[in-house]
């Protein structure tokens, strides 16, 4: 009896410390960024080998389909020029912008990674907007000329807009080209920045769509960072044709900022 007694004891204590682990398990700010900082390693050197990539669940995703990784724009060495990277704990999931433009091939780059079960230590899934010669308005070295001129630092508290109004302003954006009074519900700051690869517009409230479309921006996928007033989304741009996206949207105290696309044609 006395061995039995010991083996469920044994067997209780096991299930309790998983439970407990499981239940500690937190995504953090930290673990997302040094994720992030992995990607941006990989993309350097050509070479996934350091990735932690999920064993059992992993997906890579090239505008907006699912690649095999190893013949991706990540099996490509890049010389990165610019690189930033933002956290969501809630969703567990980071997004950085990379730009090669003085590499033999430029590139601008839009990446979310994402993790399961608020565990940073592997990678769920690398999603990916590369646009290069070819895309939307590209030219790398003048879109790493405008960027590099940006203020990206934390806000302060009180300079912050909640989850709730980033996601709404990074639909709203979305939604301009499908709804007439979408552009007038977003918060436009008087000295905001729009970069569309090459094209730069300012202020950014400038020139908008104001409907037209009847197909919607579809597959929407957020990244969203209170402490820089930050919602990146990357989606299938729909409204003018089946274009891979991504909208990175930035408010201070508020009011819209910056606003960065890449989209790449099909």
């Amino acid at each position: 009896m006395f061995g039995l007694n010991t083996k469920l004891t044994n067997t209780v204590i096991t299930a309790l410390t998983l439970s407990i682990t499981v239940a500690s398990a937190e995504c953090t700010r930290e673990g997302l960024l040094a994720a992030a900082e992995s990607y941006v390693a990989a993309q350097t050197s050509g070479s996934i080998d350091s990735l932690k990539l999920s064993a059992t669940n992993f997906t890579y995703q090239l505008n907006n389909k699912v690649t095999d990784i190893k013949t991706g724009v990540l099996s490509q060495p890049l010389k990165i020029d610019l690189n930033r990277s933002t956290a969501d704990t809630i969703a567990c999931a980071s997004y950085t912008m990379l730009i090669s433009a003085t590499g033999s091939k430029p590139y601008v780059i839009s990446t979310q990674i994402r993790h399961r079960d608020n565990d940073t230590s592997s990678i769920a899934l690398i999603d990916t907007i590369a646009a290069t010669t070819g895309a939307l308005f590209f030219d790398a070295q003048k879109t790493l000329g405008y960027i590099q001129k940006e203020n990206w630092d934390t806000l302060d508290e009180g300079q912050r807009a909640s989850r709730d109004e980033l996601k709404r302003v990074g639909d709203a954006y979305l939604d301009m080209w499908t709804d007439a009074k979408a552009a007038d519900s977003i918060p436009w700051g008087t000295d905001c920045e729009r970069v569309e690869g090459s094209a730069l517009t300012r202020p950014c409230g400038a020139t908008l769509p104001h409907g037209g479309s009847q197909k919607p921006n579809g597959n929407r996928r957020y990244v969203i960072d209170e402490t820089v007033g930050s919602v990146d989304v990357l989606c299938s741009f729909d409204s003018l044709g089946d274009m891979p996206d991504s909208h990175e949207v930035r408010l201070e105290g508020g009011k819209v900022k910056y606003v960065h696309t890449v989209t790449v044609l099909r």
